[in-house]
């Protein structure tokens, strides 16, 4: 058997309304580029990027789903072995930031009870446009207990941040004699298994 190039596997997943830049966050942090073209995501997309943490070489599979109504069958199918979720609303379209609580809802239906959240308040570059206050998208974050952070994938701002601090967190769940073991492991065959390390 070819050895495998990395140590672990975490699936991640944007999810998110229609044009709150789920592919251009995702493309920013696999390609380092942004387009300016909006161009909807049918069903779902994905990119892979491998980032070394802790001396631990980690795959990273991210899912970038459609954010419409009417390919909602196809993407909760994708919440099952999310290890990491980043929920996206777009800082200049309130009600983006008003279906937070309803994709919210999505994780805890369709996802497994320890996956990793975080959420993202998306094009912060466009502060003039601005329609949600940072400390509303803080709030909302405390409430739930999961991290926050405001990003641009236009200027390049905390994209990279967030999707490693995200990975970090999921990897700090990983039990340890996984972490100890020689070969590497795909964590999405043993994820149920939540022994804590010391």
């Amino acid at each position: 058997m070819a050895k495998k190039s990395y140590d672990f596997l975490f699936k991640l997943l944007l999810i998110g309304d229609s044009g709150v830049g789920k592919t251009c966050i995702l493309f920013r942090f696999s390609d380092d580029a942004f387009n300016t073209t909006f161009i909807s995501t049918i069903g779902i997309d994905f990119k892979i990027k491998t980032v070394e943490l802790g001396g631990k070489k980690i795959k990273l599979q991210i899912w970038d789903t459609a954010g419409q109504e009417r390919f909602h069958t196809i993407t909760t199918s994708y919440y099952r072995g999310a290890m990491g979720i980043l929920l996206v609303y777009d800082i200049t379209n309130s009600k983006s930031f008003e279906n937070i609580s309803k994709w919210l809802r999505n994780i805890d239906e369709h996802a497994s009870e320890d996956v990793e959240r975080m959420l993202l308040a998306n094009k912060c570059d466009m502060e003039e446009k601005r329609m949600v206050s940072r400390e509303k998208g803080e709030q909302i974050a405390r409430e739930h207990g999961i991290r926050f952070y405001e990003t641009s994938a236009k200027a390049n701002v905390s994209i990279e941040k967030a999707f490693l601090t995200l990975a970090e967190d999921i990897l700090k769940k990983t039990p340890c004699k996984e972490q100890d073991r020689k070969e590497p492991v795909d964590v999405n065959n043993q994820f149920g298994n939540r022994s804590q390390c010391c």
